[in-house]
C-alpha cells in the first residue's frame, strides 16, 4: 500500500548573490584545510525548507538515465536583454505550458513553488535572470501533487541534447539544449551549481523525484541546459 499523502518540500532558495559568492570562496578555501568545512560552508545560508502542496499517492516513474552529458557548446549566442518568460516547451517531456508563473521568496526565505491548483504550469524564479540573459535562469514545476501527475510528470524522458524553448514577453525566443540531468537528495541540494554565476546564458529546470516515502518524494531532479539559439521579436 502506498503511504498516505504528506507535505512535500520545495527546492532550497539561493542565498543572495553577494552571499553566494562568499560561500563559493569559503568552500574553495576550506578544501585546503579540511573537507568537512566545505559542506558547512556551502549549506550555511540555506534556510530550512517550507512545506507546500501534498505529494500524490501514486507510483513514481523510473529514475532519470545515468548522468551522461551532452557536450557543452563551444560558443553561445549573444545574451538577450531581460524579458520575462511567457511560454515553456519541452517536447521530450510533452510540456507546452503558458503563461509562466512568477515565483519569488516566501516569508521564511524559501523559494516559492506553484500551488497545487497550478500544477499544470511552470514557474520562473524572478529573483534571478530571465531565460536568455547571462547567468542561470531557474524554472520550477511539480512532478505530481495530491491531485495526480503534474506538468513535469514525464521529466525522466528527457535526455542530453533535447531542447527546451522559452518564449519571452518581448516576442523573442530562447532555445536551450539539455547538457545533463541530475537526481539528488533534497538534503544535499547543489545550491552553488544551480544558482551560482555562469559566464553565459544557462537554464535550470527543477522538479521532485524519487520513490514516495511517507508521502514525500525525497529527491530533486534538475535539468541543466545551455543557450544554443535565439530569435528576435
Amino acid at each position: 500500500m502506498n503511504a498516505p499523502p504528506a507535505q512535500d518540500t520545495p527546492p532550497p532558495s539561493p542565498p543572495s548573490r553577494r552571499r553566494l559568492r562568499w560561500i563559493a570562496a569559503t568552500a574553495a578555501a576550506a578544501l585546503a584545510v579540511g573537507g568537512w568545512m566545505t559542506v558547512i560552508a556551502v549549506h550555511a545560508d540555506t534556510p530550512a525548507p517550507a512545506a507546500h502542496g501534498p505529494a500524490a499517492n501514486i507510483t513514481a516513474s523510473a529514475p532519470p538515465p545515468s548522468p551522461a552529458s551532452a557536450p557543452s557548446p563551444t560558443s553561445s549566442p549573444a545574451p538577450l536583454p531581460a524579458s520575462a518568460p511567457v511560454r515553456v516547451r519541452i517536447p521530450a517531456a510533452g510540456v507546452d505550458t503558458s503563461p509562466v508563473l512568477q515565483l519569488g521568496l516566501a516569508a521564511d526565505g524559501t523559494v516559492q513553488v506553484p500551488s497545487v491548483a497550478q500544477a499544470d504550469r511552470i514557474g520562473w524564479y524572478r529573483e534571478g535572470v530571465t531565460p536568455g540573459q547571462t547567468g542561470p535562469a531557474v524554472l520550477i514545476g511539480h512532478f505530481d501533487t495530491v491531485n495526480g501527475p503534474a506538468v513535469l510528470r514525464n521529466v525522466t524522458r528527457v535526455r542530453p541534447g533535447d531542447t527546451i524553448t522559452v518564449d519571452r514577453a518581448d516576442g523573442s525566443t530562447a532555445v536551450f539544449a539539455v547538457r545533463t540531468l541530475q537526481q539528488v537528495d533534497k538534503k544535499h541540494f547543489p545550491t552553488q551549481r544551480v544558482y551560482g554565476d555562469t559566464s553565459r546564458p544557462e537554464l535550470r529546470v527543477i522538479t521532485c523525484g524519487g520513490d514516495l516515502r511517507a508521502g514525500h518524494r525525497p529527491d530533486n531532479i534538475i535539468l541543466y541546459a545551455d543557450l544554443v539559439r535565439t530569435s528576435a521579436s
